[in-house]
């Protein structure tokens, strides 16, 4: 333990004295009622240092964070179940990626395509794609804009996918337009 984290240690345990010997002065009579507010008030003690302690895990199940650097690199963490994430404006429609470098295309999934404007009841499902599932129908599409933090790109070439996926890919053919893409320890930094 650090110092700082000594002092913050010492100063609950004054804080957490004085309020129970407040509470001891205040109702010596009513034992089993002061006990009973003890134990509601440490549960709550403990539930307050629970999430505060794992917050910082919390917001990174809930929402990973992506960041941009003053030299234009995208830095990515590596989530719990091992994949990388990263959010792109599709259409102007934010869209969760999985970066996966075994995938040759940029794949939407049939919500995403829709929520980004394309009309996948016109598609032509003719093209097909190799998945670890099987092998799966795709449709081949243009996206106006593909954006990434302040990067653009416009009419990028993607699939739709025809089946079930979990989530959208972000595949070799936009991980190319990148001059590194770079795994350091629990980070993936492409670099433009």
């Amino acid at each position: 333990m650090s110092e700082h984290e000594i002092g913050r240690l010492i100063y609950l345990v004054v804080l957490l004295t004085a309020i129970v010997g407040w509470g001891w002065s205040r109702g010596r009579g009513a034992m089993g009622q002061q006990f009973q507010y003890l134990l509601i008030w440490g549960f709550l003690f403990m539930g307050v240092i629970g999430i505060y302690g794992l917050w910082p895990s919390l917001q990174e199940v809930i929402s990973p964070r992506q960041g941009i650097s003053t030299d234009g690199a995208i830095t990515l963490p590596r989530a719990r179940d091992g994949h990388f994430y990263i959010t792109a404006d599709v259409n102007g429609t934010p869209v969760r990626f999985v970066v996966d470098t075994g995938a040759s295309d940029i794949v939407l999934r049939q919500e995403d395509a829709r929520r980004a404007g394309i009309d996948t009841g016109s598609l032509s499902y003719l093209g097909s794609a190799q998945t670890a599932n099987g092998i799966v129908a795709t449709a081949p599409v243009i996206l106006d804009s593909l954006s990434v933090e302040s990067m653009t790109d416009r009419d990028v070439r993607a699939v739709v996918n025809g089946g079930e996926l979990f989530d959208s890919l972000l595949g070799m053919s936009y991980l190319n337009r990148f001059e590194s893409v770079e795994i350091r320890g629990d980070r993936l930094i492409l670099n433009r």
